[in-house]
């Protein structure tokens, strides 16, 4: 059943759940840390309209930096910055930053420790009708493989708000992932969020399998949760936003109740969050896990909802996934 403890929506299967892009959150978010902290800046590379980057330059002009098309220069110029008491954001879409920035990121970033906020747009198959070059589906593993870097992938907006203003006062680099649709916004203000803690979001008193979802595929888990419900088929589900660090207690914890696990990423099956995961419980505690992704392929141009359904990362095809590992 729904775990009601978390503060969550009061329907959240209602037709007319709110739906909002993590993007704007990002947004959201950027204004709230920067009037937390005048050291707040953010940059962006050619795209501040659709990475809602404008919000924070219409309330702070002066502090909103424009590089151009030019990630690799943001992402050195960001470091800079960080070393002399700035907490810089860095904004573009994800297949540009990380995916063209990289080798600066890991060199002038990570390796030297600076909490620059790295926020990558668009990611995922659910970018839509812009095709496999946009659709960035290796950024989890990516990052996640720096040393000392945070990964973040929000649920939803209100999540992605509390990311940026969690990420603002850290002491170490993060990597935060958003996307450009829109997807039910799930949780609310006073659900909690803190890097590196897992949620459990669906509860049964006998699991057979534990559903572990990161992003906005944690919805598409309910959905699946409630509809094996009907066929008596108990399952868990915890949400993982923070894929690095690992909330390894409630990993350990959910997968020793249900003796299963499922993960769920709108990324590639390899080196992403399902990696994590069976990195981990392949020392900790070893069960089958199953990983539900993009397996081992680009992406390609669609609507949103027809590539999730397409690479099996819907309502259905987890229950697919489900019924098959049982």
């Amino acid at each position: 059943m729904l775990n009601k403890d978390l503060a969550l929506v009061t329907d959240m299967f209602a037709k007319d759940i709110e739906q909002k892009p993590t993007r704007d959150g990002f947004g959201h978010g950027t204004v709230e840390a920067g009037r937390n902290d005048p050291n707040v800046v953010v940059l962006c590379a050619d795209l501040k309209e659709s990475t809602r980057a404008e919000w924070f330059e219409k309330e702070f002009p002066d502090r909103f930096i424009e590089v151009g098309v030019a990630e690799q220069n943001m992402a050195t110029v960001a470091a800079g910055m960080a070393a002399v008491g700035k907490r810089p954001f860095i904004a573009s879409y994800a297949a540009f930053s990380p995916g063209r920035n990289y080798e600066q990121i890991r060199t002038t970033i990570a390796l030297n420790g600076q909490p620059v906020v790295i926020c990558g747009m668009h990611a995922g198959v659910s970018v839509g009708p812009d095709g496999a070059t946009h659709q960035m589906l290796e950024d989890i593993g990516m990052m996640r493989m720096l040393p000392g870097m945070n990964v973040i992938v929000p649920g939803d907006a209100e999540e992605a708000r509390k990311a940026i203003v969690a990420a603002a006062t850290a002491s170490t680099p993060s990597y935060i992932r958003f996307g450009r649709t829109a997807t039910p916004v799930f949780t609310t203000k006073d659900t909690p969020f803190v890097i590196g803690k897992a949620l459990t979001v669906w509860e049964s008193e006998k699991p057979k399998v534990a559903l572990m979802a990161t992003g906005a595929l944690t919805y598409e888990a309910l959905l699946a949760a409630r509809a094996l419900a009907v066929d008596g088929i108990e399952v868990s589900v915890l949400h993982v936003p923070s894929v690095k660090p690992l909330d390894e207690s409630a990993v350990l914890s959910a997968a020793k109740k249900a003796g299963r696990v499922i993960t769920i990423e709108e990324h590639q099956a390899a080196g992403g969050f399902g990696s994590a995961v069976a990195e981990y419980l392949s020392l900790a505690y070893p069960v089958p896990v199953m990983r539900v992704g993009v397996q081992d392929m680009f992406g390609q141009s669609g609507e949103p909802a027809e590539l999730l359904i397409h690479y099996g990362l819907s309502q259905a095809g987890i229950v697919s996934a489900v019924r098959k590992l049982l």
